[in-house]
């Protein structure tokens, strides 16, 4: 269920300082940007009395009032006030006083002077001078003064609230203010329901158009936590790799489905079998048995009875109902659409997955899943069989979408997004977005009984239409949905929620510039950015980086003579980093310090900042389920080396053996130094053979090093032949077998996603700029070593 927080709205400050008893003799009034706003002198030859209570019942309205011994000072408004024959006001104050006793016990005074002393104030660059105190202009500076130290100090142990901003994934839980593209949301819910209503169940498509930063994914996460309980929520990033789009494409949706729905212990793949079958009951009611009609009736009243009452794990009466539902389902599948293709393994994979309680069961089968080739031994326990070896992966992902397509014409309809589609525009990855534009077409004409949102910036779309063909635009923009920008209450309102867990407000941190400068930004990201830039300068030192001017002219490049005059222009600022390796025939994992680095450079800092959180975020999800592929993989490692050309002059090619299979590969040379990086996360017999054709390359091409990597969560190789090829290509003088530790897959991902994020213009620097620092920094790193020179 999508939420709103409470929004703690704080009214404006107001210092006060009052000297007089018992009755005013002066009062003088500093505003929260630190200036004085009101001072008047009760005695001959100033105002009257009653004049500055006139005053200070307008200037006090509806503000917060802060004091220095506030009991003292309330008390001669109080007394004054009464002498001119009013009431004072319901007042809303705080005493700086009291907040040093609370933040800063057992100091031996807690008088203004000391305080001011104490925490070295200054008011125009002078300490507290006691001869001039007991004026109440002087005293109403300092008290500001100590104000904002009082309230720095109480952020200090804090985390940034402004620092966590960007929705990743539909599935993160970020807070929400509902009153932000409101009639957009709805405006999804009712296709939705369109397409649920709808006799044919035909597939839709979305364009929802946003500028960076607009709000487009965190729009995707309120549809999520407003549906997940009924409908199926896909979420599938950029693919990397023009051969196996589709293949991506299934695998993000199988990663997705293994989500957890909301609060609850189960699945969307489990919420998902669930209700299919509860539907698939309740339609072949009058052929079921009597065993059969039981279960119906109990998930009626609660769908997951499906896992809760077909008896213990590990024990014959279970199993036995487990097989049976998926005979059932087998049955009613052939029926409906015969049993040819790869449809009826996926339907048993998907009642597989749902019968083990076990997390490392659950691993195995979406693995098999997701066409992967299991040890024998592994295949037996789950009693799968073996995908063929000539299995064509972009026409099973195509099938296995279709099917998870058609199995919802039984629950409610899917939804499809696809997010940071930006950089596909880009001239290196042309060819992927020719094949995503196809993929985008067999899925809308196989798959039934879906939402597909595209989120895309004005400029791509634009792009986009120029360059697919009108039968695929069609499809997709059904539907155009744009974000406007918000409204400066609004983005106010966000900045206020982000203090929600906090006893603050806007306006206890920031001052009225600061706020007009905040709220002056491009888009929703980079007011909020720019908010945590302030605050860390507010509270933590931190010299304010310089406003990043978003990119918003899109111009691809689209001719060899266009291109050349671009990468000139590029290599006049392009400063390259030569490094000669002292021994190229060796390879060894560096455990890369990517703890935080502290710059002078702002810029840097930003950038370094981002890396740390980044990577605290990968390291919590390590460990959760992934799909480990070589395409997907050789697609980030292909970016990443794309980006080092930013900075170096390199080349990228590949190397091919006849029509034998080879691991996903590619050659990044310069001059005399070449470097062959692999990847191979295949096992059983596809592994061996893979490794057998690499190793024929090592002999082929002496003057190259070759790297064949895995990923130490892939399965142990056990087999004999297997072991013996390992071992063959670290005896060679120029190659080597290399697990990817925890550590080393961290940095490929950080990067991978450092560059991502730059050309979505989620991360607000350029890409030459991010290189030359990820180099400054992290230089001496693995992969680093592997592709700069």
């Amino acid at each position: 269920m999508s939420f709103s927080p409470k929004i703690k709205l704080k009214q404006d400050f107001l210092i006060i300082d009052t000297e007089g008893k018992p009755e005013l003799s002066q009062i003088a009034i500093v505003n929260r940007d630190g200036r004085v706003i009101y001072e008047a002198y009760c005695q001959p030859n100033s105002k009257e009395l009653s004049e500055i209570v006139n005053d200070l019942t307008e200037l006090l309205f509806n503000k917060l009032l802060v004091f220095h011994y506030a009991e003292h000072d309330i008390q001669v408004l109080y007394n004054s006030f009464k002498r001119v024959g009013k009431s004072l006001p319901k007042l809303q104050t705080t005493c700086t006083c009291q907040l040093a006793r609370q933040n800063f016990s057992g100091l031996i005074s807690y008088s203004l002077q000391y305080l001011s002393q104490y925490f070295d104030l200054r008011v125009k660059g002078r300490v507290f001078n006691p001869n001039l105190a007991h004026s109440a202009k002087y005293d109403a500076q300092f008290t500001y003064q100590l104000y904002q130290k009082l309230m720095k100090a109480k952020l200090q142990d804090s985390p940034n609230p402004f620092s966590s901003n960007r929705v990743d994934t539909p599935f993160q839980n970020h807070p929400d203010l509902r009153e932000i593209y409101q009639s957009e949301f709805l405006t999804l819910k009712s296709i939705l329901l369109d397409i649920k209503k709808d006799h044919n169940h035909q597939t839709k498509g979305v364009i929802v158009i946003g500028q960076p930063g607009s709000g487009k994914t965190h729009l995707m996460m309120r549809l999520t936590q407003e549906i997940l309980v009924n409908n199926r929520l896909l979420f599938i990033r950029q693919p990397n790799n023009a051969e196996s789009v589709l293949f991506h494409i299934y695998t993000r949706i199988l990663e997705s489905l293994v989500e957890p729905v909301g609060d609850s212990d189960y699945s969307q793949i489990e919420y998902f079998l669930a209700k299919t079958f509860l539907s698939f009951l309740r339609s072949e009611k009058q052929r079921l048995s009597k065993s059969m009609l039981g279960l119906l009736e109990k998930l009626e009243s609660n769908h997951f009875a499906l896992f809760e009452f077909l008896g213990q794990d590990n024990t014959k009466t279970k199993r036995e109902k487990w097989r049976l539902i998926e005979k059932l389902l087998c049955d009613w599948w052939t029926n409906q659409y015969a049993g040819s293709g790869y449809s009826l393994n996926i339907i048993r994979g998907i009642v597989k997955y749902c019968s083990y309680t076990d997390k490392n069961y659950k691993l195995l089968v979406t693995s098999w899943l997701a066409a992967k080739e299991l040890p024998e031994t592994d295949l037996a326990r789950l009693g799968l069989e073996q995908w063929s070896e000539d299995l064509s992966r972009e026409a099973f992902a195509l099938e296995a979408i279709a099917v998870f397509g058609k199995l919802s014409l039984l629950d409610e309809p899917l939804i499809i997004i696809f997010d940071q589609l930006e950089s596909l525009s880009m001239e290196h990855n042309r060819s992927i977005l020719l094949s995503f534009g196809e993929a985008i077409k067999e899925i809308f004409t196989h798959v039934p009984n879906s939402l597909i949102i595209f989120n895309l910036f004005p400029d791509r779309w634009e792009y986009f239409q120029d360059f697919f063909d009108p039968s695929v635009i069609d499809r997709i923009s059904q539907y155009v949905i744009k974000l406007n920008h918000p409204s400066e209450k609004q983005l106010q309102r966000i900045l206020a929620l982000k203090l929600n867990n906090l006893d603050i407000s806007l306006e206890d941190i920031f001052t009225q510039d600061d706020l007009q400068d905040i709220l002056n930004q491009s888009s929703i990201r980079a007011t909020i950015n720019r908010a945590a830039a302030y605050y860390r300068y507010k509270v933590n030192g931190v010299e304010l980086p310089p406003v990043y001017q978003t990119q918003t002219e899109f111009k691809p490049v689209k001719n060899t003579e266009q291109r050349l005059r671009y990468l000139e222009e590029e290599l006049k600022q392009i400063k390259l980093y030569f490094k000669q390796l002292e021994d190229t025939q060796s390879f060894s994992l560096v455990t890369t310090n990517l703890s935080p680095v502290e710059s002078a450079d702002p810029l840097e800092q930003v950038l370094l900042n981002y890396l740390e959180t980044e990577k605290n975020f990968l390291e919590k999800d390590y460990n959760l389920p992934k799909i480990i592929d070589d395409s997907d993989d050789i697609g980030k490692l292909r970016e990443i080396a794309t980006a080092f050309l930013k900075v170096q002059s390199a080349q990228i090619e590949v190397l091919s053996m006849k029509k034998l299979a080879l691991p996903e590969h590619l050659v990044i040379s310069k001059r005399n130094i070449a470097n062959v990086l692999a990847f191979l996360h295949r096992d059983s017999s596809s592994f061996t053979a893979r490794i057998k054709n690499f190793n024929q390359l090592v002999v082929n091409h002496p003057h190259l090093q070759f790297i064949l990597m895995r990923d130490a969560r892939q399965s142990a190789l056990t087999g004999k032949v297997a072991r013996e090829e390992i071992d063959k290509l670290n005896n060679a003088t120029n190659g080597q077998f290399v697990l990817l530790e925890k550590e080393q897959r961290i940095e490929l991902e950080l990067i991978y996603k450092m560059i991502t994020d730059i050309n979505n213009l989620d991360l607000e620097i350029e890409l030459e700029q991010a290189m030359n620092i990820w180099i400054k920094y992290y230089g001496n790193s693995w992969l680093t070593q592997k592709l700069s020179f």
